[in-house]
């Protein structure tokens, strides 16, 4: 299993200007592949907005995609995690923040993207074993230098 961020993360950064319309991050996320996207501004991470929020948070409530920008729309100021920072901080900071996807930041900018299924998948001990669950193995950090 992966013991660092950096090695389950997903590198690089797909953003979106804090004026940006949510139609433009929504054929962005098309584009990418991605339900979510950093929105930057300065090089530092404003929010995280998900197709979920474009969703629940304008379209559900009649607002004109066209017109609301994804600042507007996005989670601001979210948990954020670096990339030398262990696998397990991260799941926690998942389970404690109830997300899904956390912004890699370092030196306060965003260098990718970790998620659940990133984690999912480093948990994975591979075909013939039997599934490991997060919520059911979790024992807390190590409390010795060997885990």
């Amino acid at each position: 299993m992966a013991d660092f961020v950096r090695e389950v993360m997903t590198p690089g950064v797909v953003a979106v200007r804090p004026d940006a319309s949510l139609v433009e991050a929504a054929q962005l996320m098309r584009a990418q592949d991605t339900g979510g996207v950093l929105v930057v501004g300065h090089h530092r991470v404003i929010g995280v907005l998900t197709d979920r929020d474009i969703a629940l948070r304008a379209v559900a409530d009649g607002a004109d995609p066209l017109t609301v920008s994804a600042e507007a729309v996005c989670t601001r100021d979210p948990v954020v995690i670096g990339p030398e920072d262990a696998v397990w901080a991260a799941a926690k900071l998942m389970r404690d923040h109830a997300v899904r996807r956390l912004p890699v930041v370092e030196d306060g900018r965003p260098v990718g993207m970790v998620s659940l299924g990133d984690l999912a998948v480093a948990a994975d001990p591979g075909p013939g074993s039997a599934p490991m669950y997060a919520h059911d193995r979790w024992q807390g950090p190590p409390t010795t230098p060997e885990g």
